[in-house]
């Protein structure tokens, strides 16, 4: 067998890299231990397995020395106790592959002529945020009460996200790697991102949130689509804003979301509540903590109320068991892991020839039959 001459130092850094300790990986790779100590070296094959365990690109282990992995987004997230040194692999081919995404959808549609989508970059940080709120409320076509007719969680989000995806926006909300359901997204690493472009703007929410937590992500993003602000988000909270682009786009998401008119006309009756913000929350279809903050910044509340709830609240949620991400019906989730959107150009391009199948297959995430299959539920004549 021949075996390839690999640097004990990179073989660490692919470990390290995804969030592995090499002594924990030897139980799938045997003789990973050995060849950390320089003592042996691998074959081909081998390298290929610990590649692929490890999530890095094999060309990466040749190198002399680790490269200097950065995100490809300016990085906005001010989530309190972050810990990494580095972007993980998960987020990394998460964002490469919207990109990749966004990229090819941006062609089609200069190649077609199509017009730009003035929202984007349409408002500036020296606009005021809430009327920024508002305009995206109407221009999403959200009238008043609107959360207060949908049932549940689940049907406000994918409600929000379709009549998003209705302004020619890409919304993907996904919480594993592609269709992957053994790379969980860490919700404690990032909670969404936006990719602006005047064609096709993307915005990627975290499907490993809590769905109230995604529906402010899901505003959030459309918030630096609108101010043309693309970038990484995690938020802790929503304290503290952590820089002027945070600050407006949460500031936008909470009036889009929670505007003051109607929170004000919902607190005289909310307020006689043992958990007025739950109630606001589930009326509103955001979490408790969107609604307690909105309430603190429209001084329906003093600080001290709203920061013994926040505690509680915070306590309460670090002490739920993980919640599983994936599961439920294959072809429904990509819905939403892959959008309707997205998958309506690029099944158009394949049927009409400008893209072969294969393309369409690396595009989507999904495989041969799986494509098959769920253009058919989308109601495509495939031949």
């Amino acid at each position: 067998m021949t075996r390839v001459a690999i640097r004990p130092e990179m073989l660490r850094w692919a470990c390290e890299r995804a969030g592995y300790d090499p002594r924990n990986l030897a139980r799938r790779i045997p003789q990973l231990p050995a060849w950390v100590r320089g003592e042996k070296q691998p074959t081909l094959k081998q390298l290929e397995s610990l590649a692929k365990a490890t999530h890095t690109p094999i060309g990466y282990l040749f190198l002399p020395e680790p490269p200097e992995e950065r995100l490809p987004v300016p990085d906005f997230r001010t989530v309190s106790g972050m810990t990494r040194e580095r972007p993980s692999p998960d987020l990394l081919d998460t964002i490469y592959a919207m990109q990749r995404r966004q990229a090819w959808l941006r062609d089609t549609l200069v190649e077609s002529e199509a017009d730009a989508l003035a929202f984007v970059g349409s408002a500036r940080l020296a606009d005021d945020p809430e009327a920024a709120g508002r305009e995206m409320r109407r221009t999403v076509g959200l009238g008043d009460d609107w959360a207060a007719t949908v049932h549940s969680w689940q049907e406000a989000v994918s409600g929000l996200r379709r009549a998003t995806e209705r302004l020619g926006v890409l919304a993907v909300i996904n919480g594993v790697v592609g269709n992957n359901t053994h790379r969980t997204l860490d919700v404690e690493e990032f909670r969404g991102f936006a990719l602006s472009d005047p064609y096709a703007p993307l915005i990627f929410v975290n499907g490993a949130d809590a769905k109230s937590a995604q529906m402010f992500t899901l505003a959030h993003e459309l918030a630096h689509v609108w101010v043309g602000a693309e970038g990484l988000s995690g938020f802790d909270g929503l304290f503290p804003g952590g820089s002027d682009v945070e600050d407006w786009c949460n500031r936008a998401a909470a009036e889009f979301l929670v505007p003051a008119r109607e929170l004000r006309a919902r607190w005289h009756e909310a307020r006689r509540d043992a958990s007025p913000f739950e109630t606001l929350a589930r009326a509103f279809k955001v979490s408790p903590i969107v609604a307690g903050r909105r309430a603190l910044d429209l001084q329906l509340v003093d600080r001290a109320s709203f920061f013994e709830f926040y505690n509680a609240y915070a306590a309460q949620e670090r002490r739920r068991s993980s919640r599983k991400v994936g599961g439920g019906d294959f072809y429904n989730n990509q819905n939403t892991r892959v959008g309707e959107l997205f998958m309506t150009h690029v099944l158009r391009a394949a049927l009409e020839g400008r893209i072969g199948f294969k393309d369409a297959y690396d595009l989507t995430g999904l495989r041969g039959g799986a494509f098959q299959e769920y253009a058919r539920r989308q109601g495509a004549d495939l031949p």
